[in-house]
């Protein structure tokens, strides 16, 4: 290969669906209309204090159908990389959240797409109501790859309380163990930077998510989007954002306590410029992810360096 990056260092998603594959596979992201519990009124509305408000909009079913939603993704995918094989990214809002015979509905629209080898489905911890794994079960059954993404953030609870997550970390954990006992992996998703959180703070979590078990990690700084309260409490002077410099340091330091066969889905994350408040330095996606591969060579470790193995391997939950 010649040149090193940051896969040379940590399994990240693109290398193991490379692997499982033999050739690339794309995300394409899907927006069918979910909501929350924590903004349609079962918790609370307005949702997480970090959640851009402006951004909801009622599930009027106006979006566009599952599978022109993969197409137009594919056909940016293709001009891109050339990829022809995908997975089905249910990223909008809480994707688990609404009856089964409309979640099966539509995750088997986005698999019958030509090219579609499996989904990704992000959910919060506390929306996998009666049947829900059991359904995502039968569709690795069948063959797909399910990935389930859950949205755990922190272990911390009166952090959750801080930013009204609307549940605790338990049902995490609890979330957690049911999947995997299904065989189903699971990607958990974790903020830096949350307020009154600091280096031990995310330490801490990602030690117990660790020390529970998991298949895939997502990490990414939090962001201070237009038209939330954490903004209003930003301008107030109650929060400051991380700076890029500890947030490379913060994740240089969970991937080196990350056993080699865990996936990183996510290293950092971005927003678009016209939401994004602060930091500004989130915007820059490339320059986040070329600095923690140069902490990393900095500091002579990888992922698995302090995990008690030192070699990256290919096997994983996907594999």
């Amino acid at each position: 290969m010649g040149s090193r990056t940051l896969a040379d260092l940590v399994l990240t998603l693109g290398s193991a669906l490379q692997t499982r594959f033999g050739e690339r596979v794309h995300k394409l992201a899907l927006d069918t209309g979910f909501t929350c519990p924590n903004r349609d009124g079962s918790l609370g509305r307005g949702g997480c204090t970090f959640c851009n408000n402006e951004s909801f909009a009622p599930s009027t079913g106006s979006r566009p159908e599952v599978a022109l939603q993969m197409a137009r993704g594919a056909e940016v995918v293709a001009k891109r990389t050339g990829a022809r094989k995908y997975l089905g990214y249910f990223q909008a809002y809480t994707n688990t959240y609404d009856s089964l015979g409309r979640l099966e509905s539509l995750y088997r629209q986005a698999l019958s797409y030509p090219g579609c080898v499996g989904l990704s489905i992000g959910t919060r911890p506390d929306c996998l109501g009666p049947g829900v794994l059991e359904l995502l079960a039968r569709l690795q059954d069948e063959g797909h790859l399910i990935w389930l993404e859950l949205g755990l953030q922190t272990i911390f609870d009166e952090t959750l309380v801080r930013v009204n997550r609307g549940h605790g970390s338990e049902v995490y954990f609890e979330s957690n163990d049911r999947a995997r006992a299904l065989g189903l992996p699971v990607c958990c998703h974790l903020i830096l930077g949350l307020p009154g959180e600091d280096r031990t703070h995310a330490l801490e979590t990602h030690a117990q998510v660790i020390q529970a078990g998991v298949d895939g990690l997502k990490i990414h700084p939090l962001h201070v989007v237009r038209s939330s309260l954490l903004a209003a409490q930003w301008r107030a002077g109650e929060y400051s954002p991380l700076a890029l410099g500890d947030y490379v340091e913060w994740t240089a330091d969970l991937i080196e306590r990350t056993p080699p066969g865990v996936v990183f889905h996510r290293l950092t994350g971005t927003c678009a410029e016209e939401l994004l408040l602060a930091p500004a330095w989130c915007v820059k996606k490339w320059d986040v992810l070329n600095a923690i591969e140069r902490a990393l060579r900095l500091r002579g470790t990888r992922q698995g360096s302090f995990s008690g193995a030192s070699k990256l391997v290919s096997e994983s939950p996907m594999g």
